[in-house]
């Protein structure tokens, strides 16, 4: 049934880090980043839609996100959309525009997001030793069918154990860099 690939191996652990790095930059830091506003809805034409089809978001300060709102109509919607992600944001409204002043966070609140890195860290490691695990099983079936030798196997054993260290190693990297990003922030 499965058929031990590397390059298969590969690349889901590779999209376990690239989805950690994607919850990471969704983390609020004292800084202005256009990707915390990508799990924002907002209610137009009578259907839910994500916030970057309805309004171009950019980050014109440092501490300041703005949302601008292509159809006037929909101004209110894209507040009330932001209002109800429960980001910690006040929406002010301009015109068309709805701008984002960022405010500052407290040091339980760093901590608390600190921890939520770790946390998100923690889940990416445990979906690289799945596929790891995944990985070993279909080596041990292939060698149990007679098509690769003993040797063969623990070969690819050790390169499954190196790719998964390297994983690992580049998860605690992004989560430590992003915690003391928001630690310093």
């Amino acid at each position: 049934m499965a058929k031990y690939d590397k390059a298969d191996i590969e690349r889901r652990m590779q999209g376990a880090i690239d989805s950690l790095k994607g919850d990471l930059s969704g983390l609020r830091t004292g800084r202005a980043n256009t990707s915390l506003l990508d799990p924002v809805v907002v209610e137009v034409y009578g259907s839910m839609m994500p916030l970057n089809q309805v309004a171009t978001v950019s980050a014109p300060e440092p501490r300041m996100l703005s949302v601008q709102v292509w159809d006037k109509a929909n101004v209110t919607a894209v507040e009330k959309g932001i209002a109800k992600a429960n980001l910690g944001l006040n929406p002010m409204i301009d015109g068309q525009n709805v701008r984002l002043p960022m405010p500052d966070l407290t040091e339980e609140r760093r901590k608390d997001l600190a921890k939520l890195a770790g946390q998100y860290a923690e889940q990416s490691k445990i979906a690289i030793r799945n596929v790891r695990r995944d990985g070993m099983e279909a080596l041990k079936e292939d060698e149990k069918k007679k098509e690769i030798s003993e040797d063969e196997r623990k070969r690819s054993e050790d390169e499954v154990q190196k790719l998964t260290d390297k994983y690992v190693g580049e998860a605690d990297q992004a989560a430590q860099a992003k915690e003391k990003e928001i630690m310093t922030q």
